[in-house]
């Protein structure tokens, strides 16, 4: 009502915004991994339409491995509690954390050494030398706990995801596991998630996931890959489609 009615647009069109991802990877069946600042979303996806039933929701985001990295820091010593300095910290996280193929193999070597430990320059000119909080920081995702969240890791969500769906799509979702939003930019989170995975599935099954670069964006590419195509102009929702049917045309053509 407000695009057509407020903003006067000629035709509209909503989409899953994981669907949307899925697209942007080229493919219309697979699951994706959909993880933003506060919320990660599993989707089992076939043939372009969102599997409701087998949905995995996680409330756990950016933002609270943003506010993890700043209890590592904060135990050494370091406080960042004004807007600005938690700015820094989430660009200290963005830059600096990678996720460890093996938290307790990782835990174990950089104990005894230093390798790991980056430089952070903040704006006064001083440094902050950042070292396991690295990867600690990031094994939130597969352990939530470590926050306090009582909750699966992305990894067994995902698994549950997954074989709620039908038997004879697991196959295809398992080798089309996708990963989408801010939150899973992380270097080593598709090995480590593979790593997870292939654990659970089973040697039978194979594994893949698909970490595209721009992942980041994939919702707009796939919004843009989806209007451009020459088959779209049916799915959308005209300016005569609404005053027909009203707001519920929404129900009929897009979910």
């Amino acid at each position: 009502q407000i695009m057509f009615e407020t903003f006067n647009v000629p035709a509209m069109y909503v989409s899953n915004q994981a669907v949307l991802s899925l697209y942007a990877s080229g493919r219309t069946t697979g699951v994706v991994v959909d993880s933003g600042d506060s919320i990660t979303h599993l989707v089992p996806i076939e043939e372009g339409q969102a599997i409701t039933s087998a949905i995995h929701r996680l409330y756990l985001g950016g933002d609270n491995l943003t506010k993890y990295m700043m209890m590592l820091l904060l135990d050494r010593g370091f406080t960042f509690t004004t807007t600005a300095e938690r700015a820094i910290l989430r660009d200290i996280k963005e830059k600096l954390t990678y996720v460890a193929l093996d938290y307790d193999d990782e835990m174990t070597r950089t104990a005894e050494s230093r390798d790991i430990e980056k430089e952070y320059e903040l704006p006064d000119g001083n440094t902050v030398t950042i070292g396991n909080e690295r990867f600690r920081c990031a094994e939130v995702l597969f352990k939530p706990s470590f926050i306090g969240i009582s909750a699966y890791g992305i990894h067994d969500s995902l698994y549950r995801s997954i074989v709620k769906c039908d038997a004879h799509i697991h196959k295809d979702l398992f080798s089309s596991i996708v990963l989408s939003g801010g939150n899973t930019m992380f270097p080593g989170i598709a090995e480590r998630l593979t790593k997870e995975m292939s654990n659970l599935a089973g040697r039978a099954m194979e594994v893949k996931v698909v970490a595209p670069p721009e992942r980041k964006y994939s919702t707009w590419i796939g919004g843009s890959v989806l209007a451009t195509l020459p088959t779209f102009p049916p799915f959308w929702i005209s300016k005569a489609d609404y005053e027909e049917a009203g707001a519920s045309i929404v129900h009929r053509k897009c979910f």
